[in-house]
């Protein structure tokens, strides 16, 4: 086969030249780094106090945290156009300027307008849509069939580098703000220019059946759930436990040894190399570009169930089993005619135009925007929540919220892969689970009991990270790796959208709203306790929830059948035409 791609001739990348698996423990210190949007309350305060701003210019800059986090749709388009290394190197830049600036202002090196600091925050937070994006789409390219799996693992060390923030932030910062400024505008660069040369494509897994490669998985994941649990056991320690200095740096040093553990399987492959296993049929396993600016590989992009295909999956033994799959294929685009060409069918690789105007689209960007949207809103204003049911340590919550989200975010990836192999089940029936489950919580969060509190949290918290897990999965499945990256960031825009519906309008509404009735006369008053804080608010979540439980179910009967063609043999299986992954 010629080696050339689309453009120039750049070379494909043979089996067997470049295992993902240095990649993927590279991508781990990427989102750690990642994370530091989740950061904002270590430095906030710092901020209000040097700068003399109040409460409502601080919850400003709040938003603007918010918006530079999830606003990704550049990178995004990137992508597919540059290198992963030139988007990592973009972020860098992004933290960079951005937390430089804040802390030249917070340090009072240079005087600077507020608009130039909210800039600056979105800036710098920004620089988390850029590591994730090159992150996560590189390595789902890498891992094509094994996408449930390694989306909860890379979100799941977002998801859990808040805790690392804040152990590195109270063991060898210092508890200063000014030092975690000046930690994030260099270390998130240097950290990302050690690795950027890991995280690249590789030669894509494409052997299931590869138990070793399942252990690496099984150990991957195990290591990341011990991280979180001694993360949580140390955080929750140090704020309750006045420990030395000898035993914060001791904490610190674990942590960081924890953090190398996925490095332990490209070590163990160097050293101890499995023999090469046989190559899939080239109709299965398509050749990838070793660089971002290859064309298509014409030579290898003969349709897989095309109307005039006679390429059979595997396991299949006679024509009558190749015409099933072919109505399959069909009946999950809503046609009856195979030889009438309709543009990419779910399961190929869409553009991003051509996914925009898809019902199935819109269709998980509404479920999505129920779980997620709503769940949110809890966590912007879990320690408000907290203190007026009476949890006066609120640090607890937020620690706890933050460890179930990194292991729903694990369970979601890894128990979807599941079924959705050995059943066919469409991922978003896992959505629409955890949303049943949501209206429950929030109901619980409305009794406003003290008791309930920790309960309510610790659900939402597993929730909140299954919703975000089976999301990223879903979204290539039906719509392709080539505009993965676009899709994906289009997705997270359900963030800042529910934040601004559920929390700035309808949360901070009603919070102040019932302040002014507990605190009559008073102009501007602060907090406000009692379950009637947050009642309304929690009544409406778990209106949308259920909204968002019915469109599920609209949902899933309509990707069923694209799934049971995706995964007719056990396994994922390429739809009509080879995807192209950059």
């Amino acid at each position: 086969m010629a080696g050339g791609g689309g453009n120039g001739g750049i070379g494909r990348v043979k089996a067997g030249s470049r295992p993902p698996w240095v990649g993927l423990a590279a991508a781990v210190w990427v989102q750690v780094a990642a994370g530091s949007a989740y950061i904002f309350p270590l430095y906030s305060h710092a901020i209000k106090e040097a700068l003399g701003y109040d409460q409502r210019a601080l919850t400003m800059l709040g938003v603007g945290n918010d918006v530079g986090e999830n606003v990704g749709l550049l990178p995004g388009v990137l992508a597919n156009c540059i290198p992963p290394w030139a988007i990592l190197l973009i972020g860098s830049a992004c933290a960079f300027l951005g937390f430089g600036t804040l802390w030249l202002a917070v340090t009072k090196t240079l005087v600077m307008p507020y608009w130039v600091l909210w800039i600056a925050l979105c800036i710098g937070t920004n620089s988390s849509a850029w590591l994730g994006t090159a992150a996560l789409v590189t390595n789902m390219r890498n891992f094509p069939l094994s996408r449930g799996t390694v989306a909860g693992l890379i979100k799941g060390y977002v998801a859990v580098s808040a805790a690392v923030y804040t152990e590195t932030f109270n063991g060898v910062l210092g508890n200063s703000p000014t030092n975690l400024l000046l930690l994030l505008a260099l270390g998130i660069p240097t950290a990302c220019i050690l690795v950027m040369y890991f995280v690249r494509p590789c030669t894509p897994s494409l052997d299931e059946d590869n138990t070793t490669e399942h252990g690496h998985f099984m150990y991957t994941q195990i290591s990341s759930v011990v991280l979180g649990v001694y993360l949580m056991v140390a955080t929750i320690l140090g704020d309750t436990l006045n420990l030395s200095g000898a035993v914060t740096y001791l904490l610190f040093g674990i942590m960081i040894l924890m953090l190398l553990a996925p490095l332990a399987i490209p070590i163990k492959m160097t050293l101890y190399p499995n023999k090469q296993t046989k190559e899939k049929p080239t109709a299965l396993a398509p050749s990838y570009s070793t660089d971002s600016f290859s064309g298509p590989d014409q030579e290898s992009a003969e349709p897989l169930l095309g109307s005039n295909s006679t390429t059979l999956l595997p396991g299949t033994n006679d024509s009558d089993e190749s015409t099933d799959l072919e109505l399959l294929l069909a009946e999950g685009e809503g046609a009856v005619n195979l030889k009438k060409k309709r543009g990419p069918r779910r399961g190929d690789d869409f553009t991003f135009l051509e996914a925009l105007v898809k019902a199935d689209f819109w269709l998980l960007f509404i479920v999505y925007f129920c779980g997620v949207g709503t769940g949110v809103t809890v966590l912007n204003n879990l320690a408000q929540i907290g203190m007026a049911v009476g949890a006066n340590d609120t640090t607890i919550l937020l620690c706890l919220f933050g460890f179930c989200n990194f292991a729903g975010r694990i369970l979601g990836g890894s128990i979807s892969e599941y079924f959705v192999r050995s059943r066919m089940l469409p991922r978003p029936f896992w959505m629409m689970c955890t949303q049943i489950i949501m209206v429950v919580t929030f109901l619980l969060f409305a009794t406003g009991l003290h008791s309930l509190i920790y309960v309510s949290t610790t659900l939402l918290g597993i929730c909140y990270g299954v919703q975000f897990a089976v999301m990223i999965p879903t979204v290539s499945e039906l719509f392709g790796l080539k505009d993965f990256g676009l899709m994906y960031n289009f997705m997270l825009l359900v963030n800042p959208l529910g934040a601004f519906f559920f929390s700035a309008l309808l949360a901070g509404y009603i919070y102040d709203k019932e302040a002014a009735k507990q605190h009559p006369g008073v102009l501007e008053p602060s907090n406000c306790f009692g379950p009637d804080c947050f009642r309304l608010t929690f009544y409406v979540c778990a209106m949308v929830c259920c909204c968002g439980i019915l469109v599920s179910m609209i949902f899933i009967t309509r990707i069923k059948p694209v799934y049971q063609m995706l995964y007719a043999s056990g396994s994922f299986r390429h739809p009509r035409s080879q995807q192209q992954l950059h």
